[in-house]
């Protein structure tokens, strides 16, 4: 490695719609960490958004760019990681997130999730979810109930801000941490 402690990584990871991403940002400010979205920096290195990737090149193209991302962010240390939903598909994935510092897990109840992702602002940056977005996030669940189990820490973001998450989380870290 490079000398960082890269065990003092906080990786967020979740189902799509569970607030991995505004929970980073707002955990990264409060504790002055850098934050790193991973699907924001594959599609800062790959040169097209995920929808893109997905429709030219494929889930497969898509899911080795996620495991070569988190590994070069997770050689760094003091950074708050939102991953994407899939991420956690890969038992790589789980064993360099495990190694890589604290894995906290958002999860969600499925009626939260469905009213977020089919939000406007969600409409069409989704590409998991073409087609009919209930039978797709009721389909997913499924298929990935024990993929967040390996995560240290689970919290329910279904009735809890995320400025309450970031609370919880921060109370919840080592005093060294913070």
């Amino acid at each position: 490695m490079n000398g960082k402690d890269t065990s003092r990584n906080i990786i967020i990871v979740g189902f799509m719609g569970t607030g991995k991403s505004t929970v980073s940002r707002l955990l990264s400010e409060r504790l002055g960490w850098e934050s790193i979205d991973t699907d924001e920096e594959i599609e800062r290195r790959a040169g097209l958004s995920i929808k893109e990737m997905f429709a030219e090149q494929g889930e497969t193209v898509f899911r080795d760019w996620e495991s070569r991302v988190l590994k070069d962010v997770l050689e760094q240390g003091k950074l708050v990681v939102a991953t994407g939903g899939g991420a956690v598909l890969r038992e790589s994935n789980r064993r360099r997130m495990l190694s890589g510092g604290w894995v906290v897990c958002l999860t969600a109840d499925k009626a939260s999730l469905i009213s977020r992702v089919t939000s406007a602002a969600a409409a069409g940056s989704r590409p998991l979810l073409a087609g009919d977005a209930e039978e797709r996030v009721t389909a997913l669940l499924e298929s990935r109930r024990h993929a967040y189990d390996f995560a240290h820490a689970t919290v329910d973001t279904s009735d809890r801000t995320p400025s309450e998450i970031v609370d919880l989380l921060i109370n919840w870290l080592p005093r060294s941490w913070s």
